[in-house]
């Protein structure tokens, strides 16, 4: 039974920084996984943030990339999602997910296989 818990969410003004973490328990065949952040805001699409092989990899959305940055400890089994330079269009609800194998694209949020709770982001202005 796989679990994806996220936590380090909370407020934040704009321009600030916050750092999720996401620890993945429970057995995956040969431990060979992706790990991938994704948001949703009240009213809009899950869209996807980045994710991250377990050999290093990383893959960004546009709007992050130049301010996220997403690692892994694989003896943890932990990922981590750096967010700086904050604004308030990042406000969202943060999930961590897991899919068995490569990353799909961000976009294929479908082909993740677990999923956690979600953790809150807020940016005010």
């Amino acid at each position: 039974h796989v679990q994806v818990v996220e936590s380090g969410g909370g407020s934040v003004e704009a321009g600030g920084s916050l750092k999720l973490s996401c620890v993945v328990s429970g057995y995956i065949y040969n431990d060979y996984y992706c790990m991938g952040w994704f948001r949703q805001a009240p009213g809009k699409e899950r869209e996807g943030v980045a994710a991250i092989e377990k050999d290093g990899d990383t893959m960004y959305a546009e709007s992050v990339k130049t301010r996220f940055i997403i690692s892994r400890d694989n003896a943890k089994k932990t990922s981590y999602l750096q967010m700086n330079n904050l604004e308030p269009e990042d406000t969202a609800t943060y999930y961590c997910a897991a899919e068995r194998g490569s990353c799909s694209e961000l976009y294929l949020g479908d082909e993740y296989n677990w999923w956690g709770q979600g953790t809150q982001v807020t940016v005010s202005s």
